[in-house]
């Protein structure tokens, strides 16, 4: 038989040649080393080590191939023999590749720990148990104020910041403590210009994003940002809307309330195929479908879907309502809630509606109003299943089941389920306040 010999000069060959080159890289790593006595290897030991290794996988081949006879051509006969049905010879190409992973785990003697999915190697476990997570997808590592999971403790950590309870900054002069280095920043130029700590809080800044504005404490990746960034302070709104003539300090922010004008809506739910021209409102968005709400109230532990919703929910707890009506008196929480608030006064209605014509003061009145021309009613009652084309409906329908009476008056103590009825009962209440 003429594959034996044939199958044993190219294993040879490639195990020759394989030792070689594992030698040849084992003198560059001594070469590149910088000890005053650089460490040499013995040339004799090197290929007294290769004829050892060579000698012992021939003879192991040898044996293999006196037991069992490898079958290249035709069976002689047609019935196989017990020794031929008790054991299988590995083809030349399953040998080849065997001595291959050898060799390769030879050659890896500093990163001895391989990835079988994609052949990147590790020199230490904890690497490549890490690495190995990238495939399998598990995550070990879970949030306990979300459930959240990640691959890695630092992630977690890099996350657990967002979460209100997780604050590992803390202020010197006051000991208000935050969950980033921004906040602390933020705090410490509004409350503590002229501390003698103002250098410390200013270095306190991610490696990430080194620029940092002395206005309000953002910090930024690159100088240009940050100029950029600075016009906001200044007053300063070189970009006119051309549809409405609304000014803006940074393109990007009139790109955005062009939208508005255009309709362009290019950030499409994968839930419900709504569309929505900013991806922070998707993101915002996608959140009521998945149930998620990261940020709570540390007040009451009321939880929200975005921070500034939270802020905004924080104030009706310290009774702060610092934007005031010019026209008749009224506070509000924040500046939209003010800008709506104006258009009682002036009558605009700037949201209308393409399919009948009405007018609205807020995109949400106008959004509310469409659903009666689709029919949309994606807001269903746990309970017993009717539809409403609001979340707010459906909230207000929730109670009829739980017997719910948020609205109550202050002078008599009487509760309403509804603000309306509340608003009735005032009327005729001795003493009675509007409630907001």
């Amino acid at each position: 038989m003429t594959s034996a010999p044939t199958r044993s000069f190219s294993v040879e060959t490639f195990l020759r040649s394989a030792a070689i080159r594992q030698r040849q890289s084992l003198l560059k790593d001594s070469e590149k080393m910088s000890d005053p006595e650089p460490c040499t290897i013995k040339q004799e030991e090197t290929e007294a080590q290769i004829d050892v290794i060579l000698e012992e996988e021939s003879e192991a081949l040898s044996e293999d191939e006196e037991k069992h006879h490898v079958k290249n051509v035709k069976e002689e006969s047609e019935a196989p023999s017990e020794d031929e049905e008790k054991y299988h010879v590995k083809s030349e190409t399953e040998t080849q590749s065997d001595m291959e992973q050898s060799v390769l785990m030879n050659n890896t003697a500093v990163n001895n720990f391989i990835c079988t999915q994609c052949g990147k190697s590790f020199s230490r476990k904890c690497s490549f148990s890490l690495h190995m997570k990238t495939h399998t997808g598990k995550k070990p590592y879970k949030c306990t104020q979300c459930d959240k999971r990640y691959r890695n403790s630092r992630h977690l950590r890099s996350h657990m910041k967002s979460h209100p309870g997780v604050k590992p900054f803390h202020c010197i002069d006051c000991g208000k403590r935050f969950a980033d280095s921004t906040s602390l920043r933020t705090h410490a130029i509004t409350f503590h210009k002229q501390s003698e700590n103002m250098k410390l809080y200013l270095n306190v800044r991610s490696k990430k994003r080194p620029y940092v504005c002395l206005s309000c404490g953002n910090s930024y990746n690159h100088p240009d940002k940050l100029k950029k960034h600075e016009v906001v302070h200044t007053g300063d709104k070189p970009f006119p809307c051309s549809h409405c003539g609304k000014s803006f300090s940074q393109l990007g922010n009139l790109k955005l309330h062009e939208r508005i004008h255009t309709g362009e809506k290019p950030y499409k739910c994968s839930h419900c195929s709504k569309s929505f021209n900013q991806s922070a409102n998707l993101k915002t968005h996608e959140m009521m479908h998945t149930g998620e709400k990261p940020f709570a109230c540390p007040e009451c532990g009321k939880r929200f879907r975005h921070s500034s919703h939270m802020g905004r929910h924080m104030k009706t707890h310290t009774g702060e309502k610092p934007h005031e009506c010019e026209q008749c008196g009224k506070t509000f929480l924040t500046v939209s809630e003010l800008k709506e608030h104006r258009r009682v006064h002036t009558k605009e209605r700037p949201y209308s509606c393409s399919e009948c014509g009405n007018c609205f003061t807020r995109l949400t009145s106008l959004r509310k109003h469409e659903k009666i021309h689709t029919g949309v009613k994606n807001h269903v009652c746990g309970v017993c299943g009717k539809a409403f084309i609001s979340s707010g409906d459906l909230i207000r329908h929730k109670r009829t089941h739980t017997d719910e009476k948020p609205y109550i008056c202050v002078d008599c103590g009487k509760s309403f389920k509804k603000l309306s009825y509340l608003s009735k009962h005032l009327k005729f209440c001795p003493g009675g306040k509007t409630q907001n």
